[in-house]
């Protein structure tokens, strides 16, 4: 009798154990953004730091409007431009909703026209999508701005085409 109710209170505590246990998920790997060519991935965050303030590409991409991470210009053109509203509002509310978030914008253009006023250029449309970015809550202390100018093209052909990729705002996601 002891036996059987052992028995039956370890098949118990099995079955118990079995119901109990959570699932594994399995996380795909966020998508790669084709559109910009740099050595250091997106700029964010693999999951394992510990790094207080950090957070994880999971984080950035919990809403398609966050993996949306390159805003593009008109020609000689600082002014961002309509279509792109809703992709610096969604980030703007990122920024607001995780104050730890630090956010640089790299700004960049096509080859056309001197280095001193490509960097200029460049310099203005990050300072564009930064005045967006804060009129919509984003803290300024978590914006950094850099230029890069004609420096680092996406295309180097010389095509209309090739030059509207060029001409662009790259936002990168890191640590503070």
């Amino acid at each position: 009798m002891k036996t059987t109710i052992r028995i039956l209170g370890a098949a118990l505590l099995c079955t118990a154990a079995i119901g109990c246990s959570k699932k594994e998920v399995k996380e795909e790997a966020p998508p790669v953004d084709t559109s910009t060519s740099t050595t250091t991935g997106n700029g964010i965050n693999d999951g394992a730091s510990t790094v207080p303030g950090a957070y994880t590409a999971a984080d950035l991409e919990r809403d398609s409007c966050l993996r949306q991470r390159v805003i593009y210009f008109d020609l000689d053109s600082d002014r961002v431009r309509t279509d792109y509203n809703a992709v610096v509002n969604c980030h703007a509310k990122y920024l607001r909703d995780v104050p730890s978030a630090a956010l640089t914008l790299e700004g960049h253009t096509d080859e056309r026209g001197s280095r001193e006023y490509n960097l200029g250029l460049g310099e203005r449309r990050a300072g564009s999508v930064q005045s967006v970015l804060t009129s919509q809550g984003a803290n300024q202390s978590q914006l950094t701005l850099t230029s890069y100018g004609e420096e680092r093209p996406t295309c180097e052909e010389a095509s209309e085409s090739c030059w509207g990729q060029n001409r662009r705002v790259e936002l990168k996601y890191g640590g503070r």
